[in-house]
C-alpha cells in the first residue's frame, strides 16, 4: 500500500482531475503575469508577508535549516491539509492552485521586468526544488478536488443502486489518502532539502 508504485498507480487513476488542477495551475501563472493592479497589489501582499518571513530566517543563528524547516513544514501542512478541505466541493484546493499560480507568475514576470536573467531566475531559482515541489502541490490537490467531485456526485446521486456504490468509492478513496498524505511529504521533504541547500547556495 505505501509503495511509490502504488502512489503512482493512484495519481494515474485520477488523471482528469490531475489535468484540470495543472490546467487551473497554469491559468493562475498566466493570470499572475498578466496581473492587472488590483490582482498585482493582492499578489504584492502574499509576497510582502513571504519576503518578512524570509528576512526573519536570514538574520537567524542558522539560516539554512530555518529555511528547511519553514518550507518542509508549511507546505506539508498545507499539502496534506488542501486534501481534505477539498471536502468543500473542491472550492479549496482550486483557489490554492489559481494563488500559487498567480504568485509564481506575478513573481518571475517581475523580475524580468527588472532585468534580471530569466537562466537565473527558473533555471538556478525554481528549477532545482521547483521541480520535485510543483507536481506535489499539483497532486495534493488534484486529490482535493477528487474529494470535492466526490461530495457533487453523492449530493446529485438519486439512484438507489449508484447511490450504495458510493461507499466503495468513499472507503477506496479514504484508504488511499493516508499513503497517498505520506508521499507527498516525502517529496516536499526532498524539494525543501534541494531548496534550503542548492536553490539557497546558487541564489547567493
Amino acid at each position: 500500500m505505501f509503495k511509490f508504485s502504488t502512489f503512482i498507480k493512484d495519481i494515474s487513476l485520477i488523471k482528469k482531475t490531475m489535468m484540470v488542477s495543472t490546467l487551473i495551475f497554469i491559468i493562475g501563472i498566466v493570470v499572475g503575469w498578466l496581473s492587472t493592479e488590483s490582482i498585482a497589489q493582492f499578489v504584492n501582499q502574499q509576497l510582502e508577508g513571504i519576503r518578512q518571513i524570509s528576512q526573519s530566517l536570514s538574520e537567524s543563528d542558522r539560516p539554512q535549516w530555518s529555511f528547511f524547516m519553514f518550507i518542509f513544514w508549511n507546505n506539508s501542512i498545507k499539502a496534506v491539509l488542501i486534501i481534505f478541505l477539498g471536502i468543500f466541493l473542491g472550492i479549496l484546493p482550486i483557489i490554492f492552485l489559481m494563488i500559487n499560480g498567480m504568485v509564481l507568475g506575478y513573481l518571475v514576470h517581475h523580475l524580468s521586468i527588472q532585468g534580471e536573467s530569466m537562466f537565473d531566475v527558473i533555471v538556478k531559482g525554481l528549477l532545482p526544488h521547483g521541480i520535485i515541489e510543483i507536481p506535489a502541490i499539483i497532486i495534493a490537490c488534484a486529490f482535493g478536488l477528487r474529494l470535492g467531485t466526490l461530495v457533487w456526485i453523492s449530493i446529485g446521486q438519486w439512484n438507489r443502486e449508484k447511490r450504495a456504490n458510493l461507499g466503495e468509492v468513499w472507503s477506496g478513496f479514504f484508504k488511499r489518502v493516508g499513503p497517498i498524505s505520506l508521499w507527498i511529504v516525502i517529496l516536499l521533504f526532498i524539494a525543501a532539502i534541494i531548496e534550503s541547500t542548492i536553490t539557497f547556495w546558487l541564489m547567493q
